[in-house]
C-alpha cells in the first residue's frame, strides 16, 4: 500500500508542477487566446486532471505488484517517460507563451505528440503486465489525445 502512496504522490507533484505553471496564465494570456470551438470550459480540467492522475497511479501500482512475476522495468521506464513529457508539456504550453508567443505552442505541441505515443507505448507495456492497468491508462490517452487538438487549435489560430 505503501507503494500506491508513492505513485499518487509522484503523479500529484507534477500535477502540482503543472498547476503553479498555469496558475497566473490561465486567467492571462490564455482567457484572452482564440480556441477552438469545442474547447471546454477552464473548470473542468482540475477535476478531469484529478482523476487521470489518480487512475495513472493506481495502474502504475498494479504493474509494480507483479514485479515478482515478470519483469516490470520495462513498463514502468515506460510510465516515468511519459510522466516526464506529461510535466515538460504543461509548463512549456503555459509558461513561455508569454515570453516566445506562438512558437511556444508549437514546442508544446511537438512535446504532447511525443507523450500521445509515449502514453500508447506505456499502454502497451501495461497490457503484457497486467490487463487492467493497461484499460486505466485509457482515458488518460484519449483526455491527451483531445488535449493534443486543443494544443494544435491554439497555436494555429493564434499564431
Amino acid at each position: 500500500m505503501l507503494a500506491l502512496v508513492l505513485f499518487l504522490a509522484i503523479s500529484f507533484a507534477v500535477a502540482a508542477l503543472g498547476s503553479t505553471a498555469t496558475a497566473g496564465n490561465v486567467e492571462g494570456w490564455y482567457a484572452d487566446a482564440e480556441k477552438a470551438p469545442w474547447n471546454p470550459p477552464s473548470w473542468v480540467f482540475g477535476p478531469a486532471w484529478t482523476l487521470l492522475y489518480t487512475l495513472m497511479s493506481v495502474a502504475a501500482w498494479l504493474v509494480w505488484r507483479q514485479r515478482d512475476r515478470v519483469s516490470v522495468r520495462p513498463a514502468l521506464t515506460l510510465y516515468i517517460v511519459q510522466l516526464v513529457l506529461n510535466a515538460l508539456w504543461t509548463p512549456v504550453f503555459f509558461g513561455l507563451y508569454p515570453s516566445l508567443g506562438a512558437p511556444a505552442l508549437w514546442i508544446a505541441l511537438v512535446i504532447i505528440l511525443a507523450l500521445d505515443v509515449a502514453v500508447l507505448l506505456t499502454m502497451l507495456s501495461f497490457w503484457r503486465v497486467s490487463r487492467v492497468a493497461a484499460w486505466l491508462l485509457v482515458p488518460y490517452w484519449a483526455w491527451v489525445l483531445f488535449a493534443t487538438t486543443l494544443n494544435w487549435a491554439l497555436a494555429a489560430l493564434n499564431s
